[in-house]
Parts: structure tokens; C-alpha cells; sequence
């Protein structure tokens, strides 16, 4: 990254947190952009790539998970910083598309701070290049009384209808 002023982008449906981490990062001197949730974001990064993503990864609409599988995929030098208070731990979690992750709730703004800084020299933070999943919900009942499913790949925003029968459930678990 240049010595220019860093761009970030911060995707959080908590208006009352998402407003108060954009006010933190803007007065230690970070130009920040703001999104309430995956599809917002996006079109803020297809607008103009930011240097750091830092998003929830629970967020109606989008989810975060979605947002970083795509920003992964089509935007692989932008640094992304996921967030949670569903995960405790430092590291990432598994089959999260981020370099790095910031546990909401658990630490402190100061860690933030410290893995924003951290994260935009990529000497002292080299990226992290997991796989992007590709993303499902959790099966349905359809009219049919048979079960149904929707699957999203990291490559487009469409999201696909998929039946499965109840023999191919049961075998999950053999």
C-alpha cells in the first residue's frame, strides 16, 4: 500500500457500532466509507477498492460471509478484516475469507486499531489466501413436501434453487 491515507471500508448492520468505529478510524486519520450491510458494501468497493474491508459477518441481506467470499474472489488485494461476536478467538475462523478477525464485544477498539495497522503493511502481515466457499442454506420443506435448498457460488450474486431428496440428507451423516 502507498503512503497515502488508507481507505477503508466498514460493513456493520449495527447503526449505533457502525457509526462509532467509522468516527474512531476517521480521527486516527483513516479515510472511511460506510455500509449496513454485504450489498451496500459491495457497491462501495465496485464504486472505488478500498485498502481494508472490515466487516460483521452476520448482517441481514448479504451476510458477511458472502460479501468476503466475493471481495475475495474479484478483489483479491484488498486486505479484509472480518468481525464477529459469534467466534471466540483471535484467528480466524475456519472458512472465513480473511486475512485477519477482530472478536466484536470480547476485545478491545485498541486491538482493532492494532490489527487495522498491522494488516495495512504487508511486510508485517502477509495476506492470507484461503478458498472461497460457496455458500447454502440450510434445507427447506418446498410445497412439494419435498426439501429444497439455495446455493450461492463466490463468482456471482445469484443465488440458485437446488431439490434434494430426503436419501441424499440421510447420507450426510453416514
Amino acid at each position: 500500500m502507498s503512503n497515502n491515507i488508507i481507505d477503508i471500508v466498514v460493513a456493520e448492520d449495527n447503526a449505533v457500532l457502525l457509526g462509532t468505529l467509522s468516527e474512531i478510524l476517521k480521527r486516527c486519520g483513516y479515510s472511511v466509507r460506510t455500509a449496513s450491510d454485504g450489498l451496500h458494501a459491495l457497491a462501495e468497493i465496485r464504486y472505488r477498492a478500498p485498502d481494508i474491508l472490515l466487516s460483521d459477518l452476520n448482517m441481514p441481506g448479504m451476510s458477511g460471509f458472502e460479501l468476503l467470499s466475493i471481495v475475495r474472489r474479484r478483489y483479491p488485494t484488498i486486505r479484509v478484516i472480518a468481525m464477529s461476536s459469534s467466534y471466540s478467538s483471535r484467528a480466524v475462523p475456519v472458512g472465513v475469507a480473511a486475512d485477519a478477525f477482530y472478536e466484536k464485544g470480547k476485545t478491545s477498539v485498541a486491538d482493532l486499531l492494532r490489527t487495522v495497522n498491522a494488516i495495512k503493511d504487508e511486510s508485517e502481515f502477509p495476506l492470507s489466501r484461503t478458498s472461497s466457499p460457496i455458500w447454502t442454506s440450510s434445507a427447506l420443506r418446498d410445497s412439494a413436501g419435498g426439501q429444497s435448498t439455495s446455493v450461492a457460488g463466490p463468482e456471482c450474486l445469484t443465488v440458485y434453487p437446488y431439490s434434494v431428496s430426503d436419501a441424499e440428507f440421510s447420507q450426510e451423516g453416514d
